[in-house]
Order: structure tokens, then sequence, then C-alpha cells
């Protein structure tokens, strides 16, 4: 992975993108708007995810924030959770590392660009596992701490980096523990990209199943998808050929352009 600096942090005030928060206004904002850009964006984000889960089968998402996620997976049996209160939840107060979930209770589970948020990423994967039935599937979608994904976040100023943490101590937290909406964009990458500490640390647990590098412009031009940043509208025609271009970088210089990462785990025992 390549690296501008080992760790960058923001205090709250300093945050270009303050609005990430407010999740009852991003619905707001994402149902009545007319352009494309974030929708092809989340299209492609989480459509992919319904070749790994059945029509019968049962889930949920951890940390759902705005809930746009129930747009695209066809399940009829998915729900939604989060720590938050708002109304499209179907599940509320819940703590993705103690969700209070009965054993085996999931076919699937998803986690959206959350995992970068949890203070202590053991302990999440090991609720996970117990919630899961056997060979349930863990379906992640999470950042990808690029070199362009890190000049993103010093320019906005919005959750930051840290490379130093460990990810694997149960004592120390690798992102805020007091704020929910901190993240710390380099926790997929501790966790994911050094396959052998993964098996050491979680390989009782999970068996990565699947894993591809995804988005960087069809991101960086979507308009934002909780926060709101400058975008050029583009029709289907032109998102496609933005992405094709997305693929193309990716495949040839993903720490460079990368920004996005699709995983999915399947429970072990």
């Amino acid at each position: 992975m390549l690296k501008i600096t080992e760790k960058v942090e923001f205090s709250k005030t300093e945050n270009r993108m303050n609005s990430v928060a407010d999740t009852r206004k991003a619905r707001e904002i994402y149902y009545s708007s007319k352009s494309l850009n974030v929708k092809f964006l989340l299209e492609k984000r989480f459509s992919w995810m319904n070749n790994f889960i059945k029509d019968e089968d049962i889930g949920i998402e951890v940390g759902s924030g705005a809930g746009f996620i129930r747009d695209f997976i066809k399940s009829k049996n998915f729900k939604l959770t989060d720590l938050g209160e708002d109304p499209h939840l179907d599940f509320k107060k819940i703590d993705a590392q103690n969700t209070g979930f009965k054993n085996e209770s999931y076919d699937f589970v998803i986690a959206s660009n959350m995992i970068h948020h949890i203070p202590y990423p053991i302990k999440f994967f090991k609720e996970m596992n117990r919630v899961l039935k056997k060979n349930g599937k863990l379906i992640i979608f999470e950042s990808y701490c690029s070199i362009v994904f890190q000049l993103v976040t010093i320019i906005m100023k919005h959750e930051g980096f840290d490379f130093t943490v460990n990810v694997w101590d149960n004592n120390k937290a690798s992102s805020d523990k007091d704020n929910a909406w901190h993240g710390n964009i380099a926790v997929p990458h501790l966790i994911f990209d050094n396959k052998e500490k993964f098996n050491k640390n979680l390989g009782k647990f999970f068996k990565i199943e699947y894993e591809k590098f995804s988005e960087c412009l069809t991101f960086l031009n979507s308009g934002g998808v909780t926060s709101k940043t400058k975008f050029i509208p583009m029709n289907r025609l032109f998102l496609n050929i933005l992405y094709f271009i997305d693929k193309v970088l990716i495949k040839f210089f993903p720490n460079i352009f990368c920004m996005g990462r699709k995983l999915v785990l399947t429970k072990v025992n």
C-alpha cells in the first residue's frame, strides 16, 4: 500500500463534510433528486451482492445509515439495522459488535462502509460469526485507502486514516469509540491485505470467498451519498464510460486510484 503519510486525523469542526451524519436529510435529497450519478454508483456498489444471496435467505445490514441499499437487494427477507433510531430502520440501536440477536439467525449479513467505523474489529467479526448460520455470508463493501482516497480525505478533512493502529488488539480502539461516525479508512487495508494475518486472527471464523476492487471516478463524480459535493450530471451512457475508465485504472494502478473493495466472507464454523 502506497502512503502519503502514516496518520491523518481531523477534529469534527474541521470536517468539510459535516452533514454526513444527517441521514434523514440525505434520504430526502436522494429520493427527490433526478440525478443518475449517485444512483448509478449505489447500483454498482450493491447489486453484485445479490449473486451471493438466495431468494429464501434471511439477512440484515449492519450500520445501514441512510438505508439506500434496500433499493438494490432483491431478498424479501432483508432488514436494516443501525445504532440510530431513524424511521426507515427495521431494528434500531443495534451495535454491530454486540447485536443482541440470537445465535445463527441469518443466512447473510451486509456491512457496507461501516467496518472502518468499528472501534474493535475482532469483536465485530466474532459477533458476525455468532449470528450467521452455517456457511453464512458476510458481504462487505469497504474503502480502499489508495493515494487518491488519502488525498481526498486530506482535502475534505473527513474521517482520516491511521496505518499505525493494531486492528487485532481488542484493548485499543482502531477508531473513535465515542463517535460512531468517526472512521479510519486504513482499517480495511490492515484487516484484508495481509492474508497471513487475516487467517491467523480470523481464519477460524471466516474464509475469503470473493474479493474485487472498484470505484474511483464514479465515486468522485457521484455528488456524495450521505453528504453532498459538487459533481457533473451524466446520463447512463457517460456513467458507463466513466465506470469502464475506473476498471482500467484500477486494474493497472489499484494502489493509486482504487477507492473501494468488495468482499464475501463465508462462515467457517
